[in-house]
């Protein structure tokens, strides 16, 4: 089978099977160079029970995105383990109730495009055949909306599809790389949430903004709504839109 990409609907169906049986298991975890959003991240800290900043160090690298200009976090390169996903074991992954929206995706591919008139996202589906892969051609004949609810897949796409509309706003306001401070506001507000809370409950970060005591409370004692928070912070201070106040 040669690495190929083929269009998919959400009621084509897949003759797909990924299972401990397969003899490939656990090899789409290693030779990795696998992006990760803030929403893997969020996930993943929480499920090692490690502070942000602890776990970026010890998992993830840094990157600028050449078309972006924005920081990119992937899984920290190790050459020992071929470079291996640091969460896989001989058993399987070891986080995989919050394993990253692509490790779900797999093997889907998914790209959104913006419908002018209608302002919602379009998805479109492809099927990765890549020649290490021998889950194909097996009897579990699910669909593709079949095998992506059973992925658990939609709480991740929908907060990632977030950070599309960010970088979106981004290249029409601020094309090119951010610098310095500004990077690294982008780096905090999305991937570092746990110095973002510091920042906000110990350092006074909003100080200078008319948010409620109360409202400030509510962000910062739930992850996914400091998440949220973080991107309307960065429209606000990189790109001088409205500080939105989330629901």
């Amino acid at each position: 089978m040669n690495d190929e990409m083929l269009p998919v609907g959400l009621d084509d169906l897949m003759q797909f099977n990924c299972s401990a049986d397969n003899p490939c298991f656990n090899q789409c975890c290693r030779d990795l160079n696998q992006a990760l959003t803030p929403y893997d991240i969020l996930r993943m800290k929480n499920a090692v029970k490690l502070p942000s900043g602890q776990f970026l160090r010890e998992y993830t690298s840094r990157h600028t995105g050449p078309g972006s200009g924005l920081p990119v976090i992937t899984f920290k390169a190790n050459p020992a383990t071929g470079h291996a996903c640091p969460f896989v074991t001989d058993s399987g992954c070891s986080i995989y109730h919050d394993r990253p929206a692509s490790c779900r995706m797999y093997p889907l591919a998914r790209a959104v495009v913006k419908d002018r008139g209608t302002g919602k996202y379009v998805e479109y589906f492809a099927l990765i055949e890549e020649e290490h892969c021998k889950g194909f051609g097996g009897r579990d004949n699910k669909t593709v909306a079949q095998w992506l609810q059973g992925q658990n897949v939609v709480d991740h796409n929908t907060e990632n599809d977030k950070i599309l509309e960010l970088i979106s706003l981004k290249n029409q306001i601020r094309p090119g790389k951010l610098e310095g401070a500004e990077e690294d506001i982008f780096y905090m507000a999305l991937y570092d949430l746990d110095d973002f809370k510091i920042q906000i409950k110990e350092k006074g970060l909003l100080a200078s903004t008319n948010l409620s005591v109360e409202y400030v409370q509510k962000v910062v004692a739930d992850d996914l709504s400091l998440l949220n928070f973080g991107i309307a912070w960065i429209k606000y201070q990189l790109f001088g839109k409205d500080l939105e106040i989330q629901g």
